[in-house]
């Protein structure tokens, strides 16, 4: 395993498979904690190869000069070192600075000498005498940068970082190494604290720093091979100290030619430590978790991207294009046409808003182009499509402000359709309606993408004239943007109006009806009112489902327009409810069902205050009936709940005579009524208290009084005059008879105007002449003149309470009969 395995390849992919065969190969997982890392790192073809199969004997691929000065290892090989014990695993890395992979792509690099820094023991950084005091060519920034990391990610362990100086010239080593020295602590304090735990680590915390020289191996390759045995003398004390402890506890001695090792394997083997420079072994695994850790390591360099940044180039690329960049979005936001778009499209709709807009937003990227056109490309690109987001961000709030122009105007235009298919007597037709959805949402899609040539398809659904004469346009070519939100609130703004005009029309049909059950007071008034509710609100439910099916609305949005619909409805009713509950209409209403009980009979027909009519009675049945009134208006019945409202206020207010209770009026038992609470009626749905309904009562008791009165006061008076009326015309039959006889008085009744009064009076009158009896016309008829005369005045005084009809036929009946008396 001297020639190595590839354990990390090019492209950054650790070979988990190759390294457990290579230990299992080499014993290595045998090997517990006695073993050692030693990793090399620096510039491409600077000898690094061919250093480590020298001192290590291993075989690692090397640079064959008389092919040119090209890639040679590529990413990170392993080999077993068959020169130093105990077991040591030399890893080369791939050169850094390589023209291969170019200046734009170093990352590879950082993440191996990140990798070789946690992992190894010794790390021994390869570098060319000439190189020192530069800056790139020495590594100063790749150090700088994998410190940084490396104190972020792994706490402080002690390792060896070997500066090995190649073709050591004639500036004196110490020379060198104080520069070396100085450099490397100026790094290691330049470089940030992450996290604040090891803040205060100093290099001496992570590195033992060392240095040494080699001669050309180019041009003094014998010189390279044996410069320790030039100027080193190897004693014995010093071969023993070469002790190699092995788990076991055993001691092994290994004397090696002077003509095989260099000085710098010297550096390796003459050490008491069976790490060789590395003494520290806290957090070491044992060599069975190697591949593990190494893996996990690697892993945790992958995953961090602070060790990605960019080349010089591009870093220059991209300051100087993301300033030019800047330069153009400020030259875009103060440019005056831009002012006047966002200025006019405040107001209303612009006509070529789309295309206005975009090209002024060309005019400012064409410039960014032509001023970065020598940049990096990939730099500049991404440069200007900031740009261009940063731009479009600037004219967002315009581009949505003409989109809802855009979706104002055409809802509008929706709502001005559907009140002309309303007002044309059409009435709401659901395919109607969809049709004139479908015409404003295509209009809307064509202003908002703009107007080219014009589609056959969409001409046949809108109007020529529409899509040749509109030039609205809201579409900014550089933006991906649509307008599918605006447009679906288009959409839900159509459907609600459509469910608006359902709810009107069902609220303007349940305002009237409720009221009108309300005023009617018949009973089983809320039974009426729920099932108005309930029938009306599901002819709306169902006429608005046809609706909004065409919008393909979700349908937890479907429900909950239902929703609304139904509790607006009886919110109708409920308002309606209270409306008719104002006291002013509540006493009124009970006064107009009273009159209307008590003053008319069954048929509607005035009431005549005959004797045979019981004004008690009736009295009790009026009062009866503007009691169920004020218990239908004590409180919201929509639930159907049950209560015993009317129960209480009958119980409580009346009794059989219509008056209150005696137990009311004398104060025996507690006031039913004297709550402000019903039970089992919630507070929102009570209209009148206890308290306010006996109020009302007691007023509305004061207010029917006089009608009662009157109607008793009628029923006397219309006795009186019955029995007037029955002797006046007693009195005046027995005169026609007597003066006229017998004969002559039927031919008089017979007379049209006689057989009025004979019709009116009915059964009565032929009664009352029955009454008189033929014994009364003698009498009458010896009276002569004289008694007419008498009589005459106490008839027109009696007759005056008929109707005038009667009066008058009475009259020209006792004026014909004077003068047949003045004939006989």
């Amino acid at each position: 395993m001297q020639e190595g395995m590839q354990l990390i390849d090019g492209n950054g992919k650790f070979n988990m498979e190759g390294l457990q065969d290579f230990m299992a190969a080499t014993d290595f997982a045998q090997c517990g904690l006695s073993y050692s890392v030693v990793a090399i790192i620096g510039p491409q073809s600077s000898g690094k190869s061919t250093l480590m199969n020298h001192v290590f004997g291993t075989d690692f691929k090397m640079l064959d000069a008389y092919r040119g000065r090209g890639q040679t290892t590529k990413g990170i090989w392993i080999a077993k070192s068959t020169e130093i014990e105990p077991y040591t695993i030399a890893m080369d890395l791939e050169g850094t600075d390589s023209s291969a992979r170019g200046e734009d792509n170093t990352e590879f690099e950082k993440q191996s000498t990140l990798f070789a820094l946690a992992i190894a023991d010794t790390i021994i950084v390869n570098m060319w005498c000439k190189d020192i005091g530069l800056e790139h060519a020495s590594n100063r920034p790749l150090l700088k940068l994998v410190f940084q990391v490396m104190k972020r990610l792994f706490q402080p362990r002690k390792r060896t970082l070997l500066f090995v100086i190649r073709d050591h010239s004639k500036t004196p080593l110490g020379k060198l190494e104080t520069d070396l020295r100085e450099g490397i602590e100026k790094i290691w304090d330049a470089v940030g604290a992450e996290p604040e735990t090891h803040s205060s680590a100093a290099l001496s915390d992570y590195f033992n720093v060392e240095i040494t020289a080699l001669s050309s191996y180019e041009f003094e390759e014998d010189i390279f091979k044996n410069q320790a045995a030039l100027s080193l003398t190897i004693t014995a004390n010093q071969l023993k100290t070469c002790v190699l402890l092995r788990p076991g506890g055993q001691v092994q001695f290994r004397v090696t030619s002077l003509l095989q090792v260099a000085h710098l394997k010297q550096r390796f083997f003459n050490t008491n430590s069976p790490r060789g420079l590395a003494d520290d072994r806290l957090e070491v695994e044992t060599a069975s978790r190697f591949s593990a850790r190494a893996e996990k390591i690697w892993k945790t360099i992958k995953d961090n991207k602070d060790l990605d940044l960019p080349s010089p180039k591009v870093m220059a690329a991209s300051v100087r294009c993301e300033e030019i960049a800047k330069e153009k979005l400020n030259q875009f936001t103060s440019d005056d046409n831009w002012l006047e778009l966002k200025e006019a499209v405040q107001a209303g709709p612009v006509t070529g808003f789309g295309e206005t807009l975009s090209s002024i937003l060309v005019t400012y990227l064409s410039q960014y182009d032509k001023e970065v056109i020598y940049f990096d490309q990939d730099v500049r690109n991404a440069k200007r499509q900031q740009l261009e987001l940063n731009a479009l961000e600037v004219v967002h709030d315009a581009y949505v402000t003409m989109l809802e122009h855009l979706s104002s105007n055409k809802l509008g235009k929706f709502k001005t359709k559907l009140k002309q298919l309303l007002n044309e007597g059409e009435g709401f037709v659901a395919s109607s309606a969809h049709s004139c959805a479908r015409s404003c949402l295509l209009e809307f899609d064509q202003e908002c993408k703009g107007f080219g040539p014009v589609n056959l398809c969409i001409a046949s659904v809108l109007s020529l004239e529409f899509c040749l004469g509109n030039n609205l346009n809201a579409a900014i070519r550089q933006s991906k943007w649509n307008a599918s939100k605006v447009r679906e609130k288009l959409k839900c703004d159509m459907s609600s109006e459509m469910v608006a005009i359902h709810e009107k029309q069902l609220t303007d049909v349940l305002a009237d009806e409720v009221q009108s059950l309300f005023e009617a007071g018949e009973t089983g008034t809320w039974l009426s009112v729920r099932n108005l509710l309930e029938s009306k609100t599901k002819i709306a439910i169902s006429e608005i489902s046809n609706v909004v099916v065409g919008f393909k609305m979700h349908k937890s949005e479907i429900d909950t327009k239902l929703e609304h619909l139904r509790e607006n409805a009886r919110n109708v009713v409920k308002r309606k409810a209270r409306e008719a509950a104002d006291t002013e209409r509540v006493l009124t209403r009970m006064k107009d069902r009273f009159t209307q009980v008590f003053n008319r009979n069954e048929n509607s027909k005035p009431r005549l205050w005959t004797r045979e009519k019981n004004i008690d009675e009736i009295e009790r049945n009026a009062l009866s009936a503007s009691l169920k009134i004020l218990s239908t208006m004590a409180a919201i019945r929509l639930d159907k709940l049950t209560d015993e409202i009317e129960h209480l206020l009958f119980s409580s207010l009346m009794d059989e005579s219509g008056n209150f209770p005696s137990s009311q009026r004398t104060g025996a038992t507690p006031d039913p009524l004297g709550s402000n609470t019903w039970e089992e009626v919630s507070p929102n749905d009570t209209l009148l208290t206890p308290v306010k309904c006996k109020s009302l009562w007691m007023e509305f008791k004061e207010d029917i009084k006089y009608t009662t009165n009157q109607a008793r006061s009628h029923q006397e008076a219309l006795r009186i005059v019955r029995r007037r009326i029955k002797i006046v015309v007693g009195i005046v039959g027995a005169a026609v008879i007597a003066g006229a006889g017998l004969p002559p008085a039927m031919k008089i009744a017979a007379r049209p105007e006689v057989a009025a009064i004979l019709k009116a009076v009915k059964l009565l009158l032929v009664a009352m002449l029955k009454d008189i009896g033929m014994e009364v016309l003698p009498v009458l008829k010896d009276l002569g003149m004289e008694v007419l005369e008498m009589l005459k005045e106490t008839v027109l005084m009696a007759v005056r309470s008929l109707q005038p009809a009667m009066m008058g036929t009475m009259i020209t009946l006792m004026t014909t009969q004077s003068k047949s008396q003045q004939q006989y």
